[in-house]
């Protein structure tokens, strides 16, 4: 070895060394071998309980899907099940099956409202593809009341119609 020569550090492992990046846009994708891995900015916040990855400035939803939601999985089984119990007559009314189950009225009748969603706005929710900013509240109709016509209630959710 020479004055001139600097010493090179050699990676321990050998794949290592055919590491390239290659950067375009605001994503970075790293190449070794046969694998790719590409690097998006993505934001990621605290909503509540959960985190929420927030796309770069300038994206659309590039996200996809807001993923499985289980409270309003679950919320989304109780509404039928006392649609189910309303309709067999085992309840007259939703005051009676709120008393019964000691809960509050106003909430029984929010929640029963998701039994007139559309049944492709159910399955989305079923299979964890409803739009990422899809709520229970938006779906129990807390905010805004959701309109009983199904292409309407696509159009007011984010659904692609």
């Amino acid at each position: 070895m020479t004055s001139n020569d600097k010493p090179v550090a050699r990676p321990a492992n050998a794949k290592l060394r055919s590491v390239r990046i290659e950067v375009g846009d605001d994503a970075r994708s790293y190449v070794t071998g046969q694998q790719r891995v590409t690097m998006v900015p993505l934001t990621i916040r605290r909503k509540q309980y959960r985190k929420v990855m927030i796309p770069p400035p300038g994206e659309r939803s590039v996200l996809g899907a807001g993923g499985e939601d289980i409270p309003m999985i679950r919320t989304l089984g109780k509404a039928f099940y006392w649609q189910k119990l309303l309709d067999q007559g085992k309840f007259a009314t939703i005051t009676d099956l709120a008393r019964s189950m000691k809960l509050e009225q106003g909430w029984v009748a929010e929640v029963l409202r998701m039994t007139t969603l559309a049944p492709d706005i159910i399955e989305a929710i079923l299979d964890g593809q409803q739009p990422r900013h899809l709520n229970l509240q938006t779906l129990r109709g807390r905010h805004d009341q959701l309109p009983r016509d199904w292409q309407e209630q696509r159009k007011a959710l984010g659904f692609s119609i």
